[in-house]
């Protein structure tokens, strides 16, 4: 019995065994094919992400992630879609600058093509990076492009490219025409130099020069011959050639004679610069002993230092000897002591002076008067600037101009000092 009760009850306990056993293998085999299923999912999505992902890194900003029942998932297909609509934003932003420069620059680039000037980029070695439509022009060919620039033009001077300053150049394929060109650094904060170069058909505005030079030659050449013949007449009548003067005629043509004699020294004063721009100045040296040379030009001075109650001072050293162009370099002592004698104070000194430093002679003419104002101390040698303007007196402007041109042909330097309403003091620096 009790073994019938023992294989009863190991029976039942093995049913139960195998009952357990098989929900055990069951439920098993369910989470293995759910563990399949969940893998083949997730395999699936991250083909799906990974092709999206592409297909957004080729352009295509309208690509989306689809909905996903697993909520995880899910999350991360709505992240992605909003980074694609971020990127698709600001790629709309990107097409709209780009949009907004590429007007810009055909805007800026419209403006220089207008300009008359010609302008270039080149690098260090002068190769051309970019160009303006008057140099393709200039040039006669659009290939100019990493072509070294000096293959189409040449400075007039030994200046390199990159060191032009209003320099004149000439274009291989415009023999005819002129120009100047000037070059600058481009501060691109880059590793490289790069330059900008400048260049200007000067063509027309030297043409106009000329005629207006070769006018101004022939009228005042013309000039000069009525002038000295009115000169003579003058002459004659003061020597009472043609009848007795009473006082008040003779003083009338000594007025006349001097108005016309300073006539006749402004026409040669612009003759003169005229004649020197056209062929420099030809100088005919001698030597000379400085004293005796100014004192001569004082004598000759003085009765108009007297008129305005001046003094002219000589302190020349005896012992100093030159060779200079004598007409030349008078013409410059005489306009510096009338300049001094015209802005000086009346009834005062004018100074002239000279002292040997090391190999080179220093003459100064030094006046006690107006002086010159700060803001024209620059434009004092400057072709037709005058101060006679401002005292309403004749004058062409072109005295000291000339004159510093006379002692630069000379070797030497011209330059002025000067304090307002003290002195004025001009300095001639020629080696001994």
């Amino acid at each position: 019995m009790i073994s019938y009760i023992l294989n009863s009850n190991l029976c039942i306990f093995l049913i139960v065994i195998n009952i357990v056993l098989l929900r055990v293998i069951h439920n098993l085999l369910k989470k293995i094919d759910y563990s399949k299923n969940k893998h083949n999912d997730i395999a699936e999505y991250v083909a799906n992400l990974i092709s999206t992902i592409n297909s957004v890194r080729y352009g295509n900003l309208i690509a989306r992630l689809g909905k996903h029942p697993n909520k995880n998932l899910n999350e991360v297909s709505k992240c992605i879609n909003r980074m694609i609509e971020t990127l698709n934003d600001r790629e709309k932003m990107i097409i709209e600058y780009q949009g907004e420069l590429r007007r810009k620059n055909d805007f800026l680039e419209a403006i220089i093509n207008s300009l008359s000037d010609g302008v270039l980029v080149v690098d260090e070695n002068y190769k051309i990076l970019q160009a303006t439509k008057n140099i393709y022009k200039w040039f006669g060919t659009k290939k100019i492009v990493n072509k070294e620039l000096t293959k189409f033009i040449k400075p007039a001077t030994e200046s390199s490219v990159i060191t032009l300053d209003e320099d004149e150049i000439f274009i291989e394929n415009e023999p005819e025409k002129k120009f100047l060109a000037s070059s600058s650094l481009i501060d691109a904060q880059e590793t490289d130099n790069k330059y900008l170069v400048v260049i200007k058909d000067v063509t027309t505005q030297k043409e106009i020069e000329t005629l207006k030079e070769d006018f101004v030659a022939t009228l005042t050449h013309d000039l000069k011959v009525p002038i000295i013949a009115e000169s003579n007449m003058l002459s004659f009548l003061l020597t009472e050639k043609f009848g007795t003067l009473n006082i008040k005629q003779t003083e009338a043509i000594k007025t006349m004679q001097a108005s016309n004699k300073e006539l006749l020294n402004l026409v040669r004063i612009v003759l003169d610069t005229y004649k020197m721009e056209d062929g420099g100045i030809v100088l005919y040296k001698e030597p000379i002993i400085l004293k005796e040379f100014i004192d001569e030009i004082i004598l000759e001075m003085a009765p108009i230092a007297d008129d305005s109650k001046n003094k002219l001072i000589s302190k020349i050293p005896i012992n100093i000897e030159l060779e200079l162009d004598v007409i030349q370099m008078r013409r410059v002592f005489k306009n510096l002591i009338q300049n001094a004698i015209s802005y000086g104070k009346t009834n005062s000194n004018i100074d002239i002076k000279a002292i040997k430093r090391d190999k080179n002679i220093i003459i100064s003419v030094k006046d006690y008067g107006r002086g010159i104002p700060k803001e024209d101390i620059d434009k004092i040698f400057n072709k037709y600037y005058s101060a006679n303007k401002k005292f309403r007196k004749i004058g062409t402007g072109l005295g000291l101009y000339l004159s510093k041109e006379i002692v630069e042909a000379h070797g030497g330097k011209l330059i002025v000092q000067s304090e307002e309403n003290k002195y004025t003091e001009f300095c001639i620096t020629l080696t001994a």
